[in-house]
């Protein structure tokens, strides 16, 4: 059995990924939102859902304690949340991390986003600069698909696609809790072409 801790597993992507986890009996899911109301459908004795607030310290390292990876789903002070994130991570020792970011925080698309991905920038720059054995993931525009077509592009390549569908973007964290050793320290870019 391998533990799953999802921050901010009220939104839209998370919402996506939830159930194509599930579709795996060897993953126990943690499930935390500041409003666990819409989490409720997903309790069994598979998932555990958990008001919490990730700016909470010491209620993340307790969260943290006995997990295997942790998947963020987050938005807010990202910077903030990650630097909280690593340093319960360190203290507890979990090593694996997935992080949601956005395309375009490397200039990789051609296009000038302005200050709008400085959070995103900067919450995967600290990411970035621990020890942990992170996967960053930057999703083009999400889709409501139900297709799983999608390519991968790394850190210093320039970005394909403009869109991507949720559920390709749930298949690569699938793949990424699935296989460990899979783009360990590495950014990941996800579109469709």
């Amino acid at each position: 059995m391998k533990n799953i801790l999802i921050l901010g597993a009220n939104g839209g992507l998370a919402q996506t990924v939830i159930p194509v986890l599930l579709e795996n009996p060897e993953l126990i899911l943690t499930l935390v939102s500041r409003n666990i109301r819409r989490l409720q459908t997903f309790a069994n004795e598979r998932v555990n859902v958990v008001q919490a607030d990730v700016m909470d310290l010491p209620q993340l390292e307790s969260l943290m304690q006995g997990q295997d990876v942790v998947y963020t789903n987050l938005a807010g002070n990202l910077e903030a949340m990650a630097e909280n994130i690593v340093q319960a991570m360190n203290r507890t020792n979990v090593k694996r991390l997935i992080w949601i970011s956005s395309m375009g925080i490397y200039g990789e698309t051609g296009e000038d986003h302005g200050a709008i991905l400085e959070p995103y920038r900067r919450s995967a720059q600290v990411v970035e600069n621990s020890r942990l054995d992170y996967t960053i993931i930057r999703p083009a525009w999400f889709t409501d698909g139900h297709e799983i077509d999608y390519q991968l592009t790394r850190k210093g390549e320039p970005f394909q696609g403009r869109q991507v569908s949720k559920r390709s973007i749930a298949h690569l964290i699938a793949k990424l809790i699935e296989r460990p050793e899979f783009s360990i320290r590495e950014s990941l870019g996800i579109g469709r072409i």
